[in-house]
């Protein structure tokens, strides 16, 4: 079915779209175009909207606006749910039990799709492996289609794929949940507790990643962390075909890293692709991250190749990103790590103790873990946001915690951290905005705060030398 058949199917049925943001709005548009009656639904106000609510209404969609966004979902036959919104929501299950299809674009998404597909989650390192995945099969002359959670809805560009194209997909675990898709690679990076704000509990988190991958048969392939407990386990699950990866264990098929070498293997026949030492990226959590792509691309990309990229690739944008030099002090963007355990990979990657910037929005998760690294690895602590509170406590607490070694400051928001971080600075030291928590308390995203960071940090003056 091409995604015009799609369209035309649903030509007199009620529609609605919950969420008028990146995932929606390519959609909103195609629907409206194609003479659909569409109800957008949204949590914010008409004033929130602002000129984008008048704009709706004027091309001829409703609109259910703020707190009660929700409650007018009875009439619908269709819904397309924003990714923040999981489909065991009470009005999503009661509109599914009254016979609304209940769907989204991600999931649209992979039943059009008239490419090879290959999907990467996990709960760190997703971004920057769906990315290295995409610059190996550019690398190897394919036609890369890269989306999904890394920022850009690929739904309403099928239409220029070609049957031997490369659709690359970041998922989270909400675009996951309760989905029924079969990427023809799954890649599953680690988990770790994350997101415990909107998952009821972790075994939830758990069961959304375990999507990618449940609905696979043996014609596809999943890639996993040996090392993870719960990938190990999906391993073991799945009905597709496995490969994993590992820094720990010698594999009879896949990709590990023995003695500072990265090898795969087939059978235990045994390729080196690359020392882990010419990896561009720093960290240990970066030489996984390659050795999950490497793994995906493997009857794609030849070992010359993985090479080429793996010494030349900067990176993702905002994932220990160097702003600038400024008075012999580096200023690191790493406003992805959005999870404790991110945020540990990046110090870890540091080649001194940086002032460290953290804080944001509560996901439920513990910091104590975190906290005894801060205290191993931070010259300073500066904290905003939310979380700010909870994680000096868990520093304080950590038995390693050294008031001496180890100024904490809680500060008001993220200019005043900066600012102060520059004031403390001197010549040989790193800033390291590395928040190990989400951005939702008060940016829309990690971009827009890491860019937040970037204009602050360009915003001195050039007065010493970089």
């Amino acid at each position: 079915m091409t995604l015009q058949e799609y369209v035309d199917s649903l030509r007199g049925r009620r529609i609605a779209v919950l969420g008028y943001g990146v995932s929606n709005t390519p959609l909103i548009d195609l629907l409206l175009e194609n003479g659909h009656k569409v109800c957008v639904c949204d949590m914010r106000t008409e004033e929130a909207l602002g000129e984008a609510a008048a704009a709706l209404r004027e091309r001829g969609a409703e609109l259910h606006l703020g707190k009660g966004y929700l409650d007018e979902l009875d009439d619908f036959d269709y819904i397309f749910r924003t990714p923040g919104l999981l489909p065991i929501d009470p009005a999503l299950v009661r509109a599914k039990e009254r016979g609304a299809v209940v769907t989204s674009e991600m999931e649209v998404f992979f039943r059009l799709c008239p490419c090879r597909t290959i999907g990467i989650t996990g709960s760190d390192g997703k971004t920057t492996t769906s990315s290295i995945i995409a610059e190996l099969l550019k690398a190897a002359g394919r036609t890369v289609h890269l989306g999904g959670n890394i920022g850009k809805p690929l739904l309403c560009e099928i239409p220029t794929f070609g049957p031997d194209d490369i659709a690359v997909l970041e998922l989270s675990s909400f675009q996951l949940h309760s989905i029924d898709i079969r990427p023809d690679v799954a890649v599953i990076t680690n988990v770790s507790p994350n997101h415990l704000d909107k998952h009821p509990d972790f075994d939830d988190y758990v069961n959304a990643k375990r999507q990618i991958f449940a609905h696979q048969g043996p014609e596809q392939l999943l890639i996993v962390n040996r090392d993870n407990s719960y990938t190990a386990r999906f391993g073991a699950e799945a009905k597709s075909r496995v490969l994993y990866f590992s820094r720990k264990e010698t594999l009879r098929d896949g990709v590990f890293c023995r003695n500072g070498m990265i090898y795969k293997s087939h059978n235990y026949e045994v390729e080196s692709i690359i020392p882990a030492s010419e990896i561009l990226l720093p960290g240990v959590h970066n030489v996984e991250n390659y050795m999950a792509a490497f793994a995906a691309v493997d009857e794609i990309v030849s070992p010359e190749l993985c090479r080429k990229v793996a010494r030349s690739y900067g990176g993702v944008t905002h994932r220990l990103e160097l702003i600038r030099k400024l008075g012999g002090v580096s200023y690191i963007n790493d406003s992805i790590a959005t999870s404790p355990t991110r945020t540990i990979a990046g110090l870890r990657a540091m080649r001194a103790k940086p002032i460290l910037i953290a804080g944001g929005h509560d996901k439920h998760v513990s910091f104590d873990g975190l906290a005894d690294e801060i205290c191993e690895r931070v010259r300073a602590l500066l904290l905003t946001g939310d979380t700010a509170e909870q994680i000096a406590i868990a520093v304080r607490r950590s038995v390693f915690y050294d008031p001496m070694r180890l100024p904490i400051k809680i500060v008001p928001d993220l200019t005043t951290a900066v600012l102060e971080a520059k004031e403390m600075a001197v010549p040989g030291d790193i800033v390291l905005l590395s928040p190990a928590c989400s951005s939702f308390d008060r940016f829309r995203n990690f971009a827009e705060r890491g860019d937040k960071f970037r204009e602050i940090v360009m915003g001195f003056k050039d007065d010493e030398a970089e």
